[in-house]
Parts: structure tokens; sequence; C-alpha cells
């Protein structure tokens, strides 16, 4: 049985094991101890919200909110940063429980909305989101700046 809940500090061992292999499907080093001081940081600073999936007692996924404002609308507005499946847990319905919590948590707090990014030929995850109601942007580029030019 899949379950979800919001993450807590006493599961960071769990929640670090998933972010690591999730910064590996992303092409980074795997390196556990610096994904569990990441996940450290943002709890101890409540810089982020974590939602973890089981299926069972074994930890399958999770996701991420970043919180932020909207300017323009004068509301609270998130970011999904991170959303993650383990081989495992794939076809069991964990990305969608994750997007429902995550959902709950940003309509409870009175967001205007949840944002995220997902890869050009990530077809699968993009079939998952619309099937769920969220709308690709067609008014906005996304840019990005890095440090150096790069």
């Amino acid at each position: 049985m899949i379950t979800v809940r919001q993450a807590v500090l006493s599961e960071l061992d769990q929640l670090a094991a998933l972010f690591d292999q999730y910064r590996q499907f992303q092409g980074q080093r795997g390196d556990v101890t610096a994904a569990r001081s990441f996940l450290r940081e943002r709890f101890d600073h409540g810089e982020s919200v974590a939602f973890i999936a089981y299926d069972g007692a074994t930890p399958v996924g999770f996701a991420q909110l970043y919180p932020s404002f909207s300017s323009v609308s004068l509301s609270r507005v998130f970011v999904l940063n991170d959303l993650f499946v383990r081989d495992s847990g794939r076809r069991k319905g964990v990305a969608s429980k994750l997007l429902s919590a995550v959902e709950a948590h940003a309509w409870s707090l009175g967001a205007a909305r949840i944002t995220l990014n997902v890869a050009r030929d990530n077809g699968s995850a993009q079939q998952l989101y619309e099937a769920r109601g969220w709308k690709a942007d067609d008014q906005f580029f996304m840019y990005h700046r890095f440090p150096g030019g790069g």
C-alpha cells in the first residue's frame, strides 16, 4: 500500500537516500552525505517542504516544494523543484499521490499556483501533469544566468 506524508527530521536518512538517487538520475555524482547535509539545512531553516512516499515500510519516492511569492498576484506560490520515484515504486501511482500531497499543502496555505519544470523529452511526466490538470506555460520563456557567464 502506497502512503505519502510530509517528511519529518527523523526520516532524513531515508529522504537523503532518495534525494541522492534523484540527483544521480539528473546526471550528478552520487554523494549521500552532501545530499543529507543539503536537506538538513532546508529542514533547519524552514526553506522547503518535503513529502515522502512509502510502499509499505519502504521509501519509494519524494517531492520537495520551495516556497516563494508572486508580486503580481500578491500571493504565495510554490516551486515543485524535485519529484522522484525509484524504479521499485513506478507504475504504482506514487507520483500521482505525491502530487496530491503537494497540491493539498499548497492550496491549504492559499497558494495561487505551483510551478514546475520538466525536461522536454520526459513525455511520461508531461502526460501525468497534464492528466492532473497542470498547464504548460505558453506565455513565458524560462531563462537562466549562471556565475561566470556560463
